[in-house]
């Protein structure tokens, strides 16, 4: 089932951690999201929003479900889906992903968001899309409830005592192996 604007529209953390086992769809791709980092309000010094609106940072405080990309290091984009109320910044990053067949899970785990989003082909020109309402992207459930840990964010300098990163546990990741060809099937 698609997720639609009304789970993104709840705390941060609480879509952080559900969105871990549910399955992300991006044009011909798609894959089980197994690592989420949560970036809550203007108070929040890790979060883009601490700087208050500016262009960049213009979705974060749009409608829950857009998508916020940005640029790093010169070379990475990072996905992210807008969270919580229109007006109030928050948003989770999408850190890693174990890729699907049409016949079950790749062996392949795309760890770290530039990696994610090189190999998903997603760029600038994805910035402020609907992951709620358009036809070729979207985040389904899946009826997986992986197994989660909860640490600091990674790849920050500040507020990196927040536990604020979900993370599929190493068993949830043998269970995702396992099941191979058994995975749930695709939906859409």
């Amino acid at each position: 089932m698609r997720l639609d604007e009304g789970f993104f529209a709840r705390p941060t953390l609480d879509v952080a951690c559900e969105l871990i086992g549910c399955r992300l769809i991006w044009g011909a791709q798609h894959g089980i999201i197994v690592e989420t980092e949560a970036y809550v309000g203007q108070d929040d010094a890790a979060s883009h929003a601490a700087r208050g609106l500016t262009n960049r940072t213009r979705a974060m405080f749009g409608p829950p479900g857009r998508v916020y990309v940005y640029f790093i290091y010169g070379m990475y984009w990072c996905l992210n889906f807008v969270t919580e109320a229109e007006s109030y910044p928050a948003a989770v990053l999408i850190r890693g992903l174990w890729l699907e067949t049409e016949h079950g899970l790749k062996t392949s785990h795309l760890k770290g968001p530039g990696v994610l989003c090189r190999e998903l082909g997603i760029t600038g020109k994805d910035y402020g899309r609907d992951i709620t309402r358009e036809r070729d992207i979207a985040v389904e459930s899946t009826g997986l409830h992986l197994p989660i840990a909860m640490t600091p964010r990674i790849g920050i300098r500040v507020a990196t005592d927040k536990l604020w990163r979900a993370v599929a546990t190493p068993e949830a990741i043998r269970v995702l192996k396992v099941q191979g060809d058994a995975a749930p099937g695709r939906t859409s």
